[in-house]
C-alpha cells in the first residue's frame, strides 16, 4: 500500500527534524511518496499589493534551492519525493494552505515541527502546528 506523507518545512531546526522523521516513516511503507512543502504567506503591511506579491516571489525563490536539496536527499535514500513551494496571498495562517494541500493530494500523514517554547508555553503548540492538529482530516505527527 502506498502512503502519501506531507512534511512541512520552514528552514527551522524543528522542521529539519520533521524531514528526518519523514524519511523514517516513508521507509516503513512500500511505495511511499513524500510531499515536502513550504508555505510562503504574506506578512506585513498591505498598502502595496504588487510589492507584497513581489516580496513573496523573492522569498519563494530563496527557499527553492533548499526544497530541491530536500527532494534530492529523499531520492538518494530511494524515497519518491515532491518538493513544493506554496504561495498564499490570503493572509491566512499557513496551516490553511497545508490542510488544503493535504486534502487535494490525499495525504495520509502530515509531519511537522512544534515550535519550542519556554516555561508554561511548553505545554502549547505553535499556531501552525496547533491548527493542523485540530483541523487536518488525516494523521498528524508533531516532532519536538
Amino acid at each position: 500500500m502506498a502512503e502519501n506523507i506531507l512534511v512541512a518545512y520552514d528552514g527551522s531546526e524543528l522542521s529539519r527534524k520533521a524531514v528526518e522523521e519523514a524519511k523514517k516513516q516513508a521507509k516503513l511503507v512500500k511505495d511511499a511518496v513524500v510531499h515536502a512543502v513550504t508555505v510562503i504567506t504574506h506578512a506585513g503591511p498591505t498598502a502595496n499589493a504588487a510589492l507584497a506579491r513581489s516580496f513573496m516571489g523573492d522569498m519563494a525563490e530563496e527557499i527553492r534551492p533548499s526544497m530541491e536539496r530536500i527532494r534530492k536527499e529523499f531520492e538518494a535514500e530511494g524515497i519518491n519525493c515532491k518538493a513544493e513551494v506554496l504561495l498564499d496571498y490570503s493572509f491566512r495562517n499557513p496551516s490553511s494552505q497545508i490542510i488544503e494541500y493535504a486534502k487535494e493530494n490525499q495525504i495520509d500523514l502530515i509531519i511537522l515541527g512544534s515550535r519550542g517554547l519556554g516555561g508554561v508555553g511548553r505545554l502549547l503548540l505553535g499556531s501552525v502546528s496547533s491548527q493542523i492538529v485540530h483541523r487536518a482530516e488525516c494523521k498528524v505527527l508533531v516532532v519536538k
